[in-house]
C-alpha cells in the first residue's frame, strides 16, 4: 500500500514538473506577442511622429476676430498649374489628387461627403466609403480580399480641375500677427456630357487639411514656369498661400453664397469678390494703424543724427546773422546822431 502511494506522488510530481514548462512556453508565448504589438504600435507612432514634423500653427480658439472664406481653385492659372501636372505619376511626382486619391484608397486619411448646401461637415456620419466615390462616379477599380485597387490610368486626376478650399483669416492676440489658415480641400472633377457642351462640376468630397498636412510636407510642387528648380512642399505652398482663388462664399448669418447674394448679377458678383479682397487687405495692414501715418511719424523720429544736427546749424546760423546785422545798424545810427549833435554846438562869436 506504501509503494502504491509512492509511485503515485511521484507520477503526480512528475506531471507537474511536465505541465509547468508548457505553462510557462503559453505564457512566454502570450508575452512575446504582447511585446511585438507593443514594439509595432511604438513604430507606427515614431512613423507618424516623423511624419507630424515639422507641424504647422494650429488657430487658437479664442481668436478676437475671424473669417472664414470659400475659394475656388482654378487649376488652368499658372500659379496653380503645380497642383494640376503631372497628370499621371511620373516616377515619384504624382499631382494634388492623385496623392489625396492614393491616401483616402489606402485607408491613411479619411474623407467627408459634400451636401447639397456646399458646407462640410466632419462627424463620423458624414464620413465616405472611398467604395461608395468609385461606384457613383463610375471609376473602374477592383476588389481582392477585402482590399481596393485602382490603375493609375483610372485616377480621373485629369478631369478634377478645380478645388474647393475653404480657409480663415485670423488675428491672434496671443502673438498679435494676422494668419490664413486653411481648413479643408474638397477636390471637383469637370465632365463634359454626351453632347459636348459646358462641362458639369461633380465635387468628390471634403478632406480635412490637419489629416492631410503631414504627408503634404513629403511630396514637392512645381513654383514657376521658367526656373524648373524652384520647388517647394506642398505643405509650404498652401501654408504661404501661394495659392490664387476666386471667392464664392463666406461664412454669414444667412448661410447664402455670393452668387445667391448677388442675385446672379456677375458684375455685382465681382465687385463684392473685390470688395471683400480688399477689406482683408485693409485689416491686414492697419491692423497696428494707419501705416502711412505710422510711416510719416517714424521718419521724423528715426531722422539721422547727422541731418538734426545740420538742421540745427543752420538755424543757429541764421540767428548768428540775423544778430550780426542788428549789430552792424546800431553804430551807423549813433554817428549819425553824433554828427547831428555836432552841428548843434554854438559857434563863438568875436567881440
Amino acid at each position: 500500500m506504501k509503494r502504491v502511494l509512492f509511485l503515485l506522488m511521484i507520477t503526480l510530481i512528475a506531471g507537474g514538473t511536465m505541465a509547468q514548462p508548457k505553462a510557462r512556453r503559453q505564457q512566454q508565448r502570450a508575452g512575446q506577442k504582447a511585446g511585438q504589438k507593443q514594439t509595432q504600435q511604438s513604430q507606427g507612432m515614431s512613423m507618424r511622429a516623423r511624419l507630424m514634423f515639422p507641424t504647422a500653427i494650429d488657430m487658437p480658439e479664442d481668436v478676437v476676430w475671424r473669417r472664414d472664406i470659400y475659394r475656388e481653385i482654378d487649376l488652368n492659372k499658372d500659379a496653380n498649374g503645380g497642383l494640376y501636372y503631372p497628370v499621371e505619376p511620373m516616377d515619384k511626382q504624382v499631382n494634388l489628387f492623385t496623392y489625396i486619391f492614393k491616401l483616402a484608397l489606402n485607408n491613411y486619411i479619411p474623407v467627408y461627403e459634400y451636401r447639397l448646401d456646399g458646407n462640410e461637415s466632419f462627424t463620423d456620419s458624414a464620413r465616405v466609403k472611398m467604395k461608395t466615390v468609385l461606384d457613383n462616379y463610375h471609376i473602374f477599380y477592383e476588389e481582392k480580399d477585402g482590399k481596393l485597387r485602382v490603375e493609375n490610368s483610372d485616377i480621373p486626376s485629369a478631369e478634377v480641375k478645380l478645388y474647393y478650399l475653404k480657409e480663415s483669416a485670423y488675428y491672434d492676440q496671443a502673438n498679435s500677427s494676422f494668419h490664413r489658415k486653411v481648413l479643408s480641400l474638397c477636390p471637383v472633377m469637370l465632365r463634359e456630357d454626351d453632347f459636348g457642351g459646358e462641362a458639369s462640376k461633380y465635387p468628390l468630397f471634403w478632406v480635412k487639411y490637419s489629416d492631410l498636412e503631414p504627408y503634404l510636407s513629403r511630396q514637392t510642387v512645381m513654383t514657376s514656369n521658367l526656373n524648373n528648380a524652384a520647388t517647394m512642399s506642398m505643405d509650404d505652398y498652401f501654408t504661404m498661400n501661394r495659392y490664387e482663388g476666386t471667392i464664392y462664399k463666406t461664412n454669414n448669418m444667412m448661410g447664402k453664397t455670393l452668387a445667391q447674394i448677388c442675385e446672379g448679377d456677375t458684375t455685382k458678383l465681382s465687385a463684392e469678390q473685390k470688395r471683400i479682397e480688399a477689406e482683408l487687405k485693409a485689416f491686414e495692414q492697419n491692423i497696428f494703424g494707419d501705416k502711412h501715418r505710422r510711416d510719416s511719424l517714424d521718419s521724423i523720429a528715426n531722422a539721422p543724427k547727422d541731418a538734426k544736427a545740420a538742421k540745427k546749424a543752420k538755424r543757429n546760423s541764421n540767428a548768428r546773422s540775423s544778430k550780426a546785422t542788428v549789430k552792424k545798424s546800431k553804430p551807423a545810427k549813433s554817428s549819425s546822431s553824433s554828427s547831428g549833435s555836432a552841428r548843434m554846438t554854438v559857434r563863438r562869436q568875436r567881440h
